[in-house]
């Protein structure tokens, strides 16, 4: 009865961090309301973005935490109070692993809300030992502090800034998850493989590099590649660059040393959204002229191959030689009629001759 009984809101608790499911039991909660709930990390404010009316998972099997209660104004300014009083502590954290040469990279703290317990989040290439740094910092800070390792995208997500773009990075404001990105999504469009331009703030490279590669690969699909030879009406040409933000390619013709750049939609209509390669075109026009020439009219024609003969089956053997003794038989009861009726006719004249003397 109390899975049926229960009311799932959807909570972030960072800007575009990942979403947890709670039992809002009989509250009335809408989006953008506060609420405190219980997390591994204590007690924690998070934020309404999913009501109860648009929860699109309607089984939810794991079990969900009861919210504890509608964050109130006291809530929400000491909240903020830790937070900044986080950031000073960072400070000091920063400098104890500095005097303990410890190689790790400490990169953002966050109180609970009852002020419990203080995570730090750090990076590291190689495994790291913190248990003196975490025992020297609990006891200084009169509060039970945890370290925990994060990769190089969680650290952008973490301090936030501005991308090369000139907007917020996509992780700290409107990312949830993470895409994969590779090299070939460069490739596709046409972007110089330089490493200082093809990384964000993390390091690794840009997520923006996913939004427009499908668009990239169905327009190019459809297109020969750059430096591709093709079949015009008005000759050869080779393909010299396609814009696929201008939706434009341009031409360079046998007969023309300047380069023709036309929209791709005037493109499709005139050559058709297949476009022959100029090899394939040189190939039949050989083909063709090698047809018309003189020595192939005069040649005479091949002759035809003679039909192979049926391979006999034994059914079919059998068959042919019962219908030859059939044909046997019928011509010996023929010829024994024929003789039958000539004798019985000489028989009767001579019993007529005999009876008239």
């Amino acid at each position: 009865m109390a899975d049926q009984q229960r009311v799932p809101v959807g909570i972030r608790f960072k800007e575009a961090g990942k979403i947890y499911y709670f039992d809002a039991g009989s509250m009335e909660l809408d989006v953008g309301n506060y609420v405190v709930v219980e997390t591994s990390h204590g007690q924690e404010i998070g934020r309404v973005v999913i009501s109860p009316e648009q929860v699109i998972v309607t089984e939810i099997k794991e079990s969900l935490k009861p919210i504890i209660r509608q964050a109130n104004p006291e809530d929400l300014e000491r909240a903020a109070e830790l937070k900044k009083r986080a950031k000073e502590q960072l400070t000091l954290a920063r400098e104890k692993a500095g005097e303990e040469q410890l190689k790790m990279r400490l990169v953002a703290g966050d109180y609970s809300l009852d002020g419990s317990r203080l995570t730090f989040y750090y990076t590291a290439d190689d495994r790291v030992d913190f248990r003196s740094l975490a025992h020297d910092l609990s006891e200084e800070l009169d509060t039970r502090v945890q370290l925990l390792q994060i990769g190089d995208r969680d650290r952008a997500k973490l301090v936030d800034g501005i991308g090369r773009c000139g907007e917020r990075l996509c992780c700290s404001s409107w990312l949830t998850t993470y895409p994969t990105v590779s090299i070939r999504m460069a490739k596709e469009q046409s972007l110089p493989l330089n490493p200082s331009k093809l990384s964000g703030a993390c390091g690794r490279l840009l997520c923006c590099l996913t939004y427009e590669y499908d668009q990239y690969r169905e327009i190019k699909g459809s297109l020969p590649k750059e430096g591709a030879r093709i079949s015009t009406p008005t000759g050869p040409a080779r393909v010299l660059k396609i814009n696929v933000v201008k939706e434009t390619i341009s031409l360079a013709l046998a007969d023309s040393r300047d380069a023709v750049e036309m929209p791709l939609i005037d493109f499709r209509l005139m050559y058709g959204t297949a476009i022959r390669p100029q090899e394939l075109t040189e190939k039949f026009e050989k083909e063709l002229m090698a047809a018309d020439s003189p020595q192939a009219k005069a040649a005479p024609a091949p002759e035809a191959p003679p039909k192979p003969q049926a391979e006999q089956t034994p059914a079919t053997a059998a068959s042919g030689e019962g219908q030859t003794q059939r044909r046997r038989r019928r011509r010996r009861r023929g010829g024994r009629r024929r003789n039958r009726g000539g004798g019985g006719g000489s028989g009767g004249g001579g019993g007529g001759s005999s009876g008239a003397t």
